[in-house]
């Protein structure tokens, strides 16, 4: 099923998550770094959606206070909640 979150305090605009019994099949990150955000992407492809939160949850960027990892956490986080 594919999900549409739009992260808050950073570059990027857009996440959409692709997530296939509770694994995180394909993620696309819309603006921010590139490098980083494909880099992100591709490193939790596979992944189950709670080691995922739990490595990227509270990454800060600068001083912004979140991050597009931090923030793909928390779209992760609203996943399970549905």
């Amino acid at each position: 099923m594919q999900h549409k979150y739009s992260p808050q305090g950073v570059c990027s605009y857009q996440m959409i998550i692709e997530i296939e019994e509770n694994i995180i099949k394909k993620v696309t990150i819309e603006g921010g770094c590139a490098g980083n955000t494909v880099g992100v992407s591709r490193l939790v492809e596979g992944m189950k959606i709670e080691e995922a939160i739990k490595r990227l949850k509270g990454i800060p960027c600068g001083n912004k206070g979140t991050s597009c990892p931090d923030q793909l956490a928390k779209a992760l986080e609203e996943i399970q909640k549905q």
